[in-house]
């Protein structure tokens, strides 16, 4: 009868231990609520039905069923946690679209924005539209929406914004979030079956269209070239680059006795020399047929003395310093060619200014290149330490402009951007423009994406948690699941629309065009979709060109309609 009561003791102990781990109030059940969630929530993202998978969003769901049976945290935390959360991951995006935020309007890439952008009115009109015929408040609406174009950051704006002018929650937001999101997905998906059908396009015959209508691709790219023109003869490297105009470097040159040197600007170039320029690819066809023809020649194999090495820019003083000022441009020992930056190469030239974890292609004698390492630093231990001064800097001025009120003739009370614009605005601005202030905004891709994930993975949880319990009687009893008919309208009605006037109007490649679609929705599931059925990267090239603003406008277009109607 002893040995029963100490067991029966023993397992009310552990039961007991058990329910304040995951129903009470303390810190331990926050930390442990929080984990599980987030961890069970990632493990289940890695699943794929059909190639498609959900991702991190499964982290809302898990942390729906959690707060479902009353597994959640007190809402003082709750609402700490999802709020800082949100801050990391908008803060996060912004660093990554901000360096491409600004050129991605220039040349085609306007031309592919405002189809974007068109995409995201159409869908805040769907938005409107069923607000006002099916008679369902704002704030669901938009929750809806956000789950309908799987935009977490419109949430987190959309949430936060409410809660900013009514002083609480509104868990219908969530709701309609998780409902819509699935559809969503799949939604962003059909749309390109069905555009793929309806305009009959064939993979073949788009991939053979676009090598013969497209231009060729930017960036750097060497040229071997047989020195002939006889009014250049005799001309130094520095007097031809002044006359030609265009951005190129002549890297090296070889002598009509086979005698290879590195080119420098008072170098003279004579007929008969060969000579390795490094251009824009558009410039090649042009410098070749100005210097004279275009040869084939391996330069590796009859070079003596002479290396090329690729070496990174981790010196925070070089930061934003241009080549010529670092004294690095036109040197007689070596010369830098290409500098590559967030994989793509570019032309050096003398007013070039150097960010940290660029690499440059150095070439000249090993000492020369030493000299250099001395000057730029090429230590990856110093870029592999974070810069927490100019994240969290960045962050509270992300705050601090987040909560200034501004007024907006035609709406009657101020408007704030939050804890969402505010951090995203403060980021984009800062890694575009941060250099120009000696500020090292560079952060490793690792470093960054843990910072996206985390911050992603603390604010679904939190909403989860937030939303759980009233989330089955909201689908079964509250009409729910007619919301998610309302999302697949917003999510397929704009894309159809979109994809029409892109194949018809502006004669987009199909293969471009499903990528603009997914961009515009900041869809990643559907850009691996498009990226694995059409076996290239034209797709992923249209998603980054506007994905920064398609990211910009989702957000502020959330928050403007809480604003306007709420």
């Amino acid at each position: 009868m002893r040995r029963r009561a100490v067991l029966r003791a023993f397992r009310q102990e552990i039961m007991a231990f058990l329910n304040n781990l995951f129903y009470g109030s303390s810190v331990a059940h926050c930390v442990a609520v929080l984990a599980l969630s987030i961890a069970i929530g990632v493990g289940l993202g890695k699943i794929k039905v059909a190639g498609i998978s959900l991702g991190i969003t499964w982290v809302l769901f898990v942390g729906i069923a959690f707060g479902h049976f009353k597994m959640g945290i007190p809402e003082s935390v709750l609402h700490f946690v999802k709020e800082f959360g949100l801050i990391l991951f908008v803060y996060s995006i912004g660093l990554q679209v901000g360096p491409g935020f600004f050129s991605s309007f220039k040349k085609a890439g306007i031309r592919l924005n405002t189809l974007a952008a068109g995409i995201v009115l159409m869908g805040i009109a769907c938005a409107c539209a069923i607000s006002y015929a099916a008679s369902i408040p704002m704030p669901t609406v938009v929750g809806i929406m956000s789950g309908a174009v799987t935009n977490t950051p419109g949430l987190g704006a959309a949430s936060q914004t409410f809660f900013d002018i009514t002083g609480k929650g509104d868990p219908s937001i969530t709701l309609g979030y998780a409902v819509a999101y699935p559809l969503g997905v799949i939604g962003v998906i059909a749309s390109m079956i069905i555009l793929k059908i309806v305009f009959r396009v064939s993979f073949d015959k788009e991939a053979a269209a676009i090598s013969e209508s497209s231009g060729v691709k930017s960036g750097a790219n060497r040229v071997s070239i047989l020195f002939s023109n006889p009014s250049l003869n005799g001309k130094t490297v520095d007097a031809i680059v002044a006359l030609v105009g265009k951005r190129f470097v002549i890297s090296r040159v070889c002598r009509k006795n086979g005698h290879i040197e590195i080119a420098a600007p008072e170098t003279a170039l004579l007929s008969g020399d060969k000579i390795l320029v490094v251009c824009d690819n558009k410039d090649i066809e042009f410098l070749s047929a100005f210097f004279g023809e275009k040869i084939e020649m391996e330069w590796q194999k009859l070079e003596s003395g002479l290396e090329a090495r690729r070496i990174l820019v981790t010196n925070a003083d070089v930061n934003g310093k241009t080549l010529s000022k670092l004294g690095l441009f036109g040197g007689f020992s070596f010369n830098i060619t290409r500098v590559n930056r967030a994989g793509i190469d570019l032309v050096a030239h003398a007013e070039l200014p150097l960010q940290i974890g660029d690499r440059l292609t150095v070439v000249g004698s090993s000492t020369a290149i030493a000299n250099v390492e001395k000057v730029i630093g090429n230590s990856m231990l110093k870029l592999r330490h974070p810069n927490l001064v100019p994240i969290f800097l960045g962050i509270f001025l992300g705050v601090l402009l987040g909560s200034i009120p501004f007024f907006i003739p035609g709406i009657p009370q101020p408007v704030k951007l939050g804890l969402a614009g505010g951090p995203l605005i403060v980021s984009i601005l800062l890694s575009r423009f941060g250099l120009k202030f000696k500020m090292v905004t560079y952060t490793t891709v690792s470093a960054s994406l843990m910072l996206r994930e985390v911050g992603i993975a603390l604010f679904l949880a939190c909403v989860g948690l937030g939303a759980g319990e009233e989330f089955v009687s909201t689908v079964v009893y509250g009409g729910g699941y007619k919301w998610i008919a309302y999302g697949f309208i917003i999510t397929i009605v704009p894309m159809i629309a979109a994809g029409a006037v892109g194949r018809l109007f502006l004669k987009l490649d199909y293969f471009t065009l499903i990528g603009v679609m997914s961009g515009s929705c900041t869809n990643p599931p559907a850009l691996a979709y498009a990226s694995t059925s059409t076996g290239n990267d034209l797709p992923a090239v249209g998603y980054a060109t506007v994905y920064p603003l398609s990211m910009f406008l989702r957000v502020l277009g959330a928050q403007l309609l809480i604003i306007l109607f709420v």
